[in-house]
């Protein structure tokens, strides 16, 4: 359920004092995997408490969000016909409402319903090889494809035609926000959070230090450190499109899709990192403007006041900018 990303926590272990110290639980999630790591006070609950509340909660992401798995709610609504609708949970709802906002602000480059195209392209949980698709074929998966289909009505997500949804452009980023308000509830007061490359830090390592997140710049075989920064309250998200694609005829095609074209982009974005008091706001901008590019996708963040960081590909390799916005978040 996960995109590549590009961002690494830097995490130390030094400097534990005055009785807490700095616990560290992981595990698989989501096609991938997570990360929590907090300050453990004296009075704090003990490390399997945390274990077994943070699996209960990605297990629920899980059963309802991934596409992966022919039980969880979304392949139920998704193997539905036109005209049909489904009981969902406030969360599911409240994502398709953000979808549907992040579509609409795009003008519908951004669409949860992409995945039969992610399918017939190679991509998907369905498909079966990565290939160019013929132009019938194309057209024909197309008409599947929209995010005016959906609706909700009441408790109910509704559909008039048969499209599929697919949440991995934010799920994850809903799953460490969820995490987050979990903890903090469980008396957490400091605590970095990462599912599949989503992540959120909040308060002070056990020595008072910030948490630090490291930007890296893609490379072919290896990610090189271009910027590390001290994160405390924000959410951090990285959407790349450099390790997922396929080579045909000399043509590259890349994971990232604009839902108006029904094909891969074709820009030189190599990735976006996006920072956010939420993380689920984080994950779906940096999905969005990687799809938008390096104009109109930088366009988008100044207009929208996002803290974005672009790497575009150029002849010598890599370059990046950050937005006015970004500046900002880094002298927090």
């Amino acid at each position: 359920m996960r995109r590549t990303v590009l961002i690494g926590a830097l995490l130390s272990l030094a400097g534990c004092g005055q009785g807490n110290t700095l616990e560290r639980i992981s595990g698989p999630t989501m096609g991938s995997s997570y990360t929590v790591q907090y300050v453990r006070t004296p009075q704090g609950p003990a490390p399997e408490q945390v274990k077994r509340e943070v699996e209960r909660i990605l297990e629920g992401i899980d059963k309802r969000f991934s596409t992966y798995r022919s039980d969880s709610l979304i392949e139920a609504f998704n193997r539905l016909p036109a005209n049909s609708c489904q009981s969902m949970p406030a969360d599911v709802l409240a994502l398709v409402r953000v979808g549907e906002q992040l579509a609409q602000q795009s003008d519908g480059a951004f669409d949860l319903t992409v995945e039969p195209l992610l399918d017939l392209w190679g991509f998907g949980p369905q498909s079966r090889r990565e290939k160019v698709p013929d132009a019938q074929a194309l057209a024909a998966t197309r008409q599947r494809v929209g995010y005016g289909h959906l609706r909700i009505n009441g408790e109910q997500l509704c559909k008039d035609a048969p499209v599929e949804v697919d949440f991995n452009s934010i799920a994850a980023g809903h799953a460490v926000d969820l995490l987050v308000t979990r903890l903090k509830a469980l008396g957490i007061a400091d605590l970095l959070v990462e599912a599949t490359g989503e992540l959120k830090a909040i308060g002070r390592k056990p020595d008072g230090s910030k948490w630090k997140v490291a930007l890296e710049l893609p490379g072919t075989d290896r990610q090189i450190a271009q910027q590390v920064l001290a994160v405390d309250g924000f959410a951090v998200s990285t959407s790349g499109d450099y390790r997922n694609y396929f080579e045909e005829n000399g043509l590259r095609y890349s994971h990232t899709f604009d839902a108006r074209l029904g094909r891969p982009v074709k820009h030189d974005l190599a990735a976006v990192t996006v920072f956010d008091r939420s993380t689920l706001m984080a994950d779906g901008y940096s999905t969005l403007l990687l799809i938008l590019g390096p104009e109109q996708g930088w366009e988008f963040a100044l207009k929208h006041g996002i803290a974005a960081v672009f790497v575009t590909r150029v002849a010598e390799g890599f370059v990046s900018r950050s937005t006015p916005a970004f500046a900002q978040v880094n002298k927090q």
